[in-house]
Formats: C-alpha cells, structure tokens, sequence
C-alpha cells in the first residue's frame, strides 16, 4: 500500500513538473526545442545501415549534417542524396523536409483538429510565432488554409513532373522522383536526387516552370498567398502582402537581367546553351538565391561578380512567412524606407499609404545586423577551420552565406568539409533556420524594463 503511495506520489510530481514546463517554456522556446528534438530523431534514423544505400551507416555527423539540412530546409548535402543513401533514407529526409518546410505546430493543428481536440491560447501563440502572424486571430483557419495550399501545389506538381519524365524512367520512377522533388521545391529545401542538381533540365521549360513555381509560392509565404485568395483584389490586400509582391518582382528581374548579361561573357556556364536555354537559364538561378538551393548551371564556374550577386540575393532571403530564409525581402524593405525617409528629412515612414511603426524598423535593423554578424563571425570561423587563409574567400563566404539563408547552393565547398566545419556549418543553419531573433527570444529571461530614465544626448553620426 505504501508502495502504491509513492507510485502515485511520484507520478503526481511528474504531471505537475511537465506541467510547470508547458507553462513557463515561451513559443520561441518550445520551437528551438522541437526543432533540436526533431533533427536528433532523424539524424539517428539516417545513421542507421537501412538508411544507407550500401547497407554500411553513413557516419553520425554525416547523418546529423543531413538532418539539420532537411528539418531546416537548407539543400546542402556532404554527401549525394540519390546515391548515398536508400529508397527509405530518402523518404526519411523527404518526410524531414516536409515537417520543417510546413512547420511541426501547423501539422499539430490539423491532427488536434482531427481528433476532436481545443486549441488554446498557449498554441495559438506558438502558431502565430512559427508563422510569423501578425495576428492572433484566425491562426487555426490559417494553419488549415496552409495544409491545404501545400498539398494542393505538391500534388499538381508530382502529377506534372510524373507525366513528364515517365518515358524517360518509367511510371513508379517517375512518381518517386516527382514527390520528392515537389516536396523538396516547394519546401526551399533544393534537396535533388540527381548529384549535379537539375542541371540535365536547364533547356526543359516544363520542369523549369513547375519547379519556379512551387518554390516562389512557398517563398512568398502562406500569409500572402491566403491574402491573395481571400481578397482578389491588389487595393484590399495588405500592407506585407504588397510589399512582397513588389518587392520580388523588382529583385527577380533585375536578378534575371544582370545573371543574362554577365553570364552570357562566360563559356563554361552559357557557352554550350542556346537563347532560350540561356534567357531561362537566368531565370531560373535569379529564383534561386531566393532559398531554393535549386540549381541548373555549376555554381562554381559562374563569374564571381555573378557569385557575389547570388551571394546578396541568398542574403535578403524569401519572405517572412514562408519557407524560404534569408534576413526577408519585406526586412529589407523596411530598412530601405527608412533610409530613402532619413535622406528627405525625416517624417513617418510610409508605404502604400500605410504608416510603418518605429518599432518594425528597429527589428528590422536587429534582423539584418544580427544577421550580418552571424555570416561574417561564420566566414571568419571556416576560413580557418578549412585552411582557406591565403585564398578562396569568395567561396567561404558563399558558403557561409548559403548555409544562415537556408538557400542550399554551393561553389563546391560543402563536399570537402571538415569535421569542425561540418559542425560550424549545421550550427548556422539551424540558427539560420529560426533566426537570431528567435534565438535571442528563447535564450533570453523575461523583458526587464528599466526603472531608471536618463538625459537625452547625441551621438555624431556618418
């Protein structure tokens, strides 16, 4: 009877500490925690020997690279995807890109919703920070309105893509390769089962349209796309919403102008490809940078000026909300508002005849300059990890930087990778991946406001 006593007892303690937790964990905390609990699964998974393709475990750092890379959606690989590893090692980076593309709480949602389960507050604050939602309200409808929008897009593209290369590989194989590469697309993962990426299909319009398309909607964010249905019409759509649209147009054609112009000089690359393969060869890898990690010419032949703009694109990232990394275009925005405001003298900061807070452009400038931090202090780190004091600094910084933007293109380096910079590399993107903010959020203690005002002064400034 005692026994039983202290049995209960025990439990009791248990219930009340995981309930101590729930209670006190914050959203951005939870995330970063099921985010660490999800990679360690599946780096376990994939470094069993039925995740390898030669039956022989990969190696657990290889396998924890990988699994950071998929939950993170990043694209970049140390080892090839299609030939290291088996049918079910690839399902299960497949399954890992899936969940990290659409978001572990989304995905709760639908199977709370299922089984008949109340969502309370504390879950719509962990929905509405892992959406990025300016709102607390509606966030359910929208996490169902985001199930149904990739599963709408993956399924149309795995049909496309099967009738597509089912001549050249027969129907199963053809569906195979079209689930993963819809799901690796619209995720921004840039996951490819093919090792030069799909540089086989940079004159193929058919695979190029599909693959754009998924990975621009996923870009551009469940927010905006749900908006766009919503209201169908550009007067009542958002602010955020206006300024992504804008805003990528802008930077997807000039991308695409200057990628044809300087690349046109280049024979490795543009050399053996017609117009038309060039005009959507140049199309496709002005999207791209965008955290895609998609690529259909070698990145490492490019010209560097050409590698330096991938370099700044890969950096503003996708849009807030969506699947892509990236410091965000609507980030970048901001801060460029500001700036052009700054130069006619001050005033509101305004845009679309909506007024932008003080407090939005303050997170901006964290964002970018946190961010900024993060690439060089990881440029620095690897130049002397992999023994690159004297040369290719483009290519660590290209590497750094595609590695905290989640974009998953490389000049060559993440092959050769050692050990230290495997680790340094898989650290910046799950940082990455979440955000410094995020991470500043889930580390810090509770906001302490200062009880102390002090004189205002000045600082000389440029």
């Amino acid at each position: 009877m005692d026994a039983l006593r202290k049995r209960r007892n025990e439990l009791s303690f248990v219930e009340r500490s995981i309930t101590r937790l729930k209670n006190n964990i914050s959203p951005p905390q939870l995330i970063t925690a099921v985010f660490f609990c999800l990679i360690c699964v599946g780096a376990a998974l994939l470094s069993m020997p039925f995740s390898s393709s030669n039956g022989e475990s990969v190696g657990f750092l290889n396998a924890l690279f990988t699994a950071v890379s998929a939950v993170c959606v990043n694209g970049l690989v140390v080892l090839d995807t299609g030939s290291a590893f088996s049918i079910a090692g690839q399902i299960i980076i497949m399954i890992l890109i899936q969940i990290g593309g659409i978001g572990f709480m989304t995905l709760g949602v639908m199977v709370a919703i299922l089984l008949g389960k109340k969502i309370g507050l504390k879950q719509r604050l962990i929905i509405q920070h892992s959406t990025q939602s300016t709102s607390a309200q509606g966030l359910v409808k929208l996490s169902l309105y985001m199930v149904l929008i990739v599963f709408l897009f993956e399924s149309i593209a795995t049909i496309l893509l099967t009738l597509r290369w089912e001549s050249e590989m027969g129907l199963s194989r053809a569906a195979y390769y079209a689930l993963f590469h819809s799901i690796s697309a619209f995720n921004n993962a840039g996951f490819a089962l093919w090792s030069d990426g799909l540089s086989q299909h940079v004159g193929d319009p058919i695979v190029n349209f599909i693959i754009i398309t998924l990975f621009v909607v996923g870009g551009l964010g469940y927010i905006v796309i749900v908006d766009i249905v919503r209201k169908r019409s550009w007067r009542k759509l958002s602010l955020h919403s206006k300024i992504v649209i804008v805003a990528t147009a802008i930077l997807s054609v000039t991308g695409f102008l200057l990628l044809f112009l300087l690349e046109s000089w280049n024979s490795v690359t543009y050399g053996h490809l017609s117009f038309g393969e060039r005009v959507m060869a140049s199309i496709f890898q002005s999207f791209t940078p965008r955290s895609a990690g998609f690529n259909t010419v070698d990145i490492g032949s490019m010209l560097a000026v050409s590698q330096f703009l991938l370099i700044i694109l890969m950096f503003i990232g996708a849009a807030s909300g969506g699947t892509g990394g990236g410091i965000k275009i609507n980030t970048v925005v901001v801060l460029l508002l500001a700036t052009f405001n700054t130069f006619r003298g001050g005033g509101q900061i305004h845009a679309f005849e909506r007024k932008i807070s003080q407090d939005t452009v303050m997170r901006a400038l964290a964002v970018v300059i946190s961010s900024l931090t993060c690439v060089l202090f990881v440029t620095l780190l690897l130049t002397i990890t992999e023994d690159m004091l004297e040369d290719h600094f483009l290519e660590v910084l290209f590497e750094a930087t595609s590695a905290f933007s989640t974009t998953g293109l490389s000049m060559g380096l993440t092959g050769d990778l050692s050990s230290t910079g495997k680790i340094i590399v898989a650290i910046t993107m799950f940082i990455g991946r979440l955000g410094p903010l995020t991470l500043a959020f889930a580390l810090s203690q509770k906001k302490q406001t200062s009880k102390i005002g002090y004189p205002e002064d000045h600082i000389l400034i440029g």
